[in-house]
């Protein structure tokens, strides 16, 4: 399980989160929402020790891993597809593949179960990751964080930009790694496909906690959704 505890964190001395709790039990989808600019990139930074806590814990299965490196975040067992992916372009696929088997020292059956879930993937092992279109480049980044075999998974709007079939694609992906007990931390914000995937939703309103609830309750209450994430 993840859990967070009253993180406050921020840019330097420009405080963002504010006593902010949450927590993602094995095998559940949180979506987190709010506007932009209400702290759910920060959150997510937060965790992967990206941005230093200024208090507040971050829990792993009861284990404070919010005082790691931000390199040893990775190898605790949580893996972070952040928004606009971050793959090492000049790279071709099968190295950006490696550099996440090397993460925990994955073996090569990991690899080989993760392109089962991306068999584009496997078409392109020897291609450069910059030459990849948006929607494979997601693949592969999603495919980078599988490889560490995480126990948490950070996704930050992994559909932004991508056409029907590719967002479908990185869907089928996350509820797969749901079933295989996978804890997911999920940043979207298309409503139609939070109701599809997610278990709860966390909304996150000016740094600090808004209502927590069930996909169920929401949409028998979508005006709340208006009210953290409405213009």
């Amino acid at each position: 399980m993840l859990e967070l505890r009253k993180i406050n964190s921020g840019y330097g001395a420009a405080q963002v989160l504010r006593d902010v709790s949450l927590s993602v039990a094995p095998g559940e989808i949180l979506c987190l929402m709010g506007r932009n600019g209400a702290g759910k990139t920060t959150t997510m930074q937060t965790i992967m020790g990206l941005l230093p806590l200024m208090s507040g814990e971050v829990l792993l299965d009861g284990k404070d891993v919010g005082k790691l490196p931000p390199h040893e975040v990775p190898r605790a067992g949580i893996g972070y597809i952040p928004q606009g992916r971050r793959l090492f372009t000049g790279l071709t696929v099968a190295q950006n593949l490696e550099v996440g088997l090397q993460v925990r020292n994955s073996d090569r059956a990991v690899l080989d179960g993760v392109l089962e879930l991306f068999p584009r993937l496997r078409e392109r092992m020897d291609q450069p990751a910059q030459t990849l279109s948006g929607g494979e480049q997601q693949m592969l980044a999603t495919a980078r964080a599988l490889c560490i075999e995480p126990k948490v998974l950070l996704l930050d709007e992994p559909t932004e930009g991508l056409q029907p079939s590719m967002i479908e694609a990185i869907r089928q992906v996350v509820v797969k790694m749901r079933e295989a007990g996978v804890a997911i931390l999920l940043v979207e914000q298309r409503i139609e496909a939070v109701l599809s995937v997610a278990d709860r939703v966390a909304f996150i309103e000016n740094g600090r906690n808004g209502e927590t609830m069930t996909v169920e309750a929401l949409r028998a209450e979508p005006s709340i959704i208006d009210r953290y994430v409405g213009v």
